[in-house]
């Protein structure tokens, strides 16, 4: 039985650091020569599937960046920087490295925060067994608890009532673990992609532009982004390093973020642990243990 639903969306940091691997190969071919359709043909050749994928779709006439967005995940940032990097002229080898390098990031990041989560997440796996637990170990001390809670209603009534509390328990907790989840996005994307754009040679606002109309870089303005063009302009320095730079600081803030949440969760399981746990045991353990030996004590006589 699957105490806790896992979630849906595919492993943000196996993802993030398989294309980090990936990224950082179609770099060197590209740097070595190679045309970009080229590259991703080499990558295939040598069996890895996403590549073929990407070079299948690419025959059937798809345009690359579309092509390598399908396979979703950290590719749809991979696809967003190609892009951009294709359009402005900016150097594709170049700006591969630099995205490489924040995926690997990203990917280091999803797993400290996965890591800290296992200790909680699997302690809430452990107690949810606590109540059926319970209610087998009156079966095998050898009450007759099977009679109580099948024959009489106050037994019946503890079975739904624990049961219900159980269900509750797991649908809370399973909410709990999944907020802490990392959301599989890639931090400090949209910098990143402004930094691309600019090493172009665009303007900031085209640049600008160029980030928000991509998948990745949506979301409207950034505090964090025009702080640092601002700090750009006042001290007269590219922006380019100190935008990827503060790609940088946002991926860091994203892992101490993604600790935090870890380190609350376990407290915060305790609030399921003591409203619904630890009553469903009473109900399902303790309650028919009673009442069988109530049921089997005969009534003195008075």
């Amino acid at each position: 039985m699957v105490i806790l639903t896992r979630p849906k969306a595919p492993d943000a940091g196996a993802s993030a650091a398989h294309a980090a691997v990936t990224v950082r190969m179609l770099a060197v071919l590209l740097q070595a020569g190679a045309a970009p359709v080229a590259a991703w043909r080499h990558l295939a050749s040598t069996g890895d599937a996403r590549a073929e994928r990407v070079i299948e779709r690419c025959d059937g006439g798809e345009a690359l960046p579309g092509a390598i967005e399908t396979e979703g995940g950290a590719w749809r940032d991979v696809a967003a920087a190609w892009e951009i990097a294709a359009h402005v002229g900016a150097p594709l080898a170049d700006v591969l490295r630099s995205l490489a390098e924040a995926l690997q990031d990203a990917a280091s990041a999803a797993d400290d925060v996965r890591i800290a989560l296992a200790e909680p997440a699997g302690t809430a796996r452990l107690l949810l067994w606590m109540p059926p637990f319970g209610l087998l170990l009156g079966f095998a001390l050898g009450f007759d608890t099977l009679t109580v809670i099948t024959t009489q209603p106050i037994g019946i009534a503890c079975v739904v009532g624990g049961l219900l509390l159980v269900l509750t328990a797991r649908v809370w907790t399973a909410r709990l673990v999944r907020a802490a989840q990392p959301d599989g996005s890639t931090p400090g994307i949209r910098t990143e992609l402004v930094a691309v754009a600019l090493s172009g040679g665009v303007s900031i606002e085209r640049a600008l532009r160029l980030a928000d109309d991509s998948p990745s870089g949506g979301g409207g303005r950034s505090a964090r982004i025009d702080g640092v063009l601002e700090l750009s302009r006042a001290a007269g320095v590219p922006a380019i390093e100190l935008l990827r730079a503060s790609s940088a600081q946002e991926r860091q803030d994203a892992r101490i973020a993604g600790r935090l949440k870890a380190a609350k969760l376990s407290s915060r399981l305790l609030i399921p642990l003591g409203v619904c746990t630890l009553p469903a045991f009473l109900l399902l353990g303790v309650a028919p243990l009673l009442l069988s030996v109530l049921a089997s004590t005969p009534l003195p006589l008075l």
